[in-house]
Order: structure tokens, then sequence, then C-alpha cells
């Protein structure tokens, strides 16, 4: 991986500390809108380290290279540059060889694919290097799948967050229908399930609960909820 822009800091963040917060969890359960918000009530960086591997599987898609080729696909990983790019309304903005793919990493072919680029191990060295990187000095919030377990062990604040899968298919079947894409929530609970099952079992850096995390379960819970019950987890670390 040629390069992953780091996404800049606000100058003067209200924590003093630098924390690392590790926010891991399956699909559709909240984790990229409770981490950008988490990250901008702190002022800290927010990372969706699942868009890298979404870019990827794009351009791999686009250039109709295997999606299962463990030889080509790490290369495709050395010679690809991604970049992010933080905006003031939270959203980030995916660039690919300075291409902007922000909409097209987000459809159901990308979600269907996506999982089994990331069980690719070439793949997941490159990309987990590049978010260490990012993740050096402190002061984010990273969210995905093996966050606590690979990338950020030694976090802070290691949170696992889950919904049951009714609600996920429910969330998931909603999103699609606010982009316009014609949707039935069989496909889209079938999606879940495949995705749940790749994640959970692949041999490298499986799903799973980081030891030390503290599970929410927001099933009945909106957003704002699970950001503040999040915010109660990083406030027993700030306190002296």
């Amino acid at each position: 991986m040629k390069s992953l822009s780091r996404i800049s800091k606000p100058s003067s963040p209200p924590c003093k500390r630098g924390l690392t917060i590790a926010i891991d969890g399956p699909a559709a359960s909240g984790k990229s809108t409770s981490a950008k918000l988490v990250a901008k009530k702190l002022g800290y960086l927010y990372l969706d380290t699942g868009t890298m591997y979404r870019a990827l599987t794009w351009k791999a898609l686009r250039n109709k290279v295997n999606i299962k080729d463990g030889k080509r696909l790490p290369q495709l990983a050395k010679e690809t540059k991604i970049t992010l790019k933080s905006q003031s309304n939270l959203e980030t903005k995916i660039y690919l060889d300075g291409k902007e793919v922000t909409s097209l990493i987000r459809s159901p072919l990308i979600d269907k694919n996506v999982s089994l680029i990331s069980t690719i191990k070439g793949i997941r060295e490159a990309m987990v290097e590049e978010q260490k990187k990012i993740g050096k000095e402190g002061g984010i919030v990273a969210e995905g799948r093996d966050i606590g377990t690979v990338v950020f062990p030694k976090a802070e604040v290691k949170i696992f967050l889950t919904a049951s899968f009714k609600e996920r298919v429910r969330r998931r079947w909603k999103e699609e229908i606010n982009k316009g894409l014609s949707s039935e929530k069989k496909r889209v609970a079938i999606g879940l399930l495949t995705r749940d099952r790749i994640d959970s079992q692949r041999k490298i850096a499986p799903l799973k609960k980081a030891r030390g995390a503290v599970v929410i379960d927001n099933t009945c819970l909106n957003i704002p909820q699970t950001v503040d019950r999040i915010l109660e987890v990083v406030k027993t670390k700030l306190t002296p």
C-alpha cells in the first residue's frame, strides 16, 4: 500500500490524553456513525478501516481481478493509493488513486465481496500496517472488525458493539432503501448472514470480542444513546 493519508486532527482537542479507542462489531451494528460522533465530541481522529478494504474491493472488481486471487490482490494493494479526507459534516471522502469513490464503495456488490478480500493475509498485513501508522500517536477512534484484537491491542478503550441479527437486517435494509436501491429484506438477511460467517470464521484476524472490551448491545438504543454509552466508558479512562 503506497499511501493512506492521515486525517488532520483538530489543533486543540479538548481531551488532554490521546486515548486510542477501538470499536469492533459486526456489519450494521452502528459502528461507523457512532464512531464518527464519538470522535467529533472528543476532538479525535476518526478512522473507518472498512473503507480501505471496500476501496480495494471496488478496484479489484473494476479491474476484473479474481476476488480470491491470493497473489495478485496483495500486489494490487501495494500499487494502490487510498486517501481519506475528513469533511466538516462528519463525512469522510474516500479517494482511490486520486478518484473519489465514496458512494461507489457502498453498494450491495461491494458488501457481497469485501469480506472475501479481507481474508487474504497479504492484504490484511498491508492494511494493518497503514492503520497502525495512522494511530501511533493516539487521539483516535478507529472502528472495524479487528481493531481491538490486532490493530490496536493495547488500546485504552475497547468496545464491542453489537445488536440482534433481526435489528441489523432492518438497519441495512433501511439504509439501502434510503440510498434508492432496490432491496428485499430476504436478500439483505442472506448477505449479512454470509458476511457474519466469513468475518467470524476466517483464519486471519477473525471478528471477535477483544480481551478487556466492553460489550454494548444497542438493539434497543438509537445512535445518540449508543454514543453516550461509549462516552461513559471513555470517561472512566479519562478520570485521573
